[in-house]
């Protein structure tokens, strides 16, 4: 059973990137380019897990992260940043994503960090 992603990020080559790695690995995957539309996705489709970029005009990752957790406090999120700004990141810990990644990211690596995380989620133990 295979689980239905939610890549959030401005960078339209970052979604394409995401999108494509992910879809080959049998999820389903959905995109949104900012926070507002990744809040409407999350209302309607509900996703097992999100990968939210950090750095996004208008309405940022950590933002973001506040709203989604209001509509579904159970979501899992992954944090992506090309920032090392700890004290954002470790807030955001605090608000509940369950890991970050830093970009460049290493796409492999963070096909393995989802599939641990889909796979707690739902409870297999494989």
């Amino acid at each position: 059973m295979k689980a239905n992603l939610l890549v959030v990020d401005d960078q339209m080559g970052v979604r394409r990137l995401l999108y494509e790695a992910f879809k080959e690995e049998g999820y389903e995957v959905e995109v949104a380019a900012s926070g507002h539309e990744a809040l409407e996705k999350v209302k309607i489709a509900m996703p097992d897990l999100i990968l939210m970029d950090m750095k996004m005009p208008g309405m940022n990752g950590l933002e973001t992260l506040h709203e989604i957790k209001k509509i579904n406090d159970s979501a899992v999120v992954i944090m992506m940043t090309a920032y090392g700004e700890l004290e954002i990141v470790a807030e955001a810990m605090k608000v509940g994503i369950k890991e970050y990644v830093t970009k460049p990211f290493d796409i492999n690596e963070l096909r393995e960090t989802v599939k641990k995380l889909v796979m707690a989620q739902k409870g297999d133990s494989n």
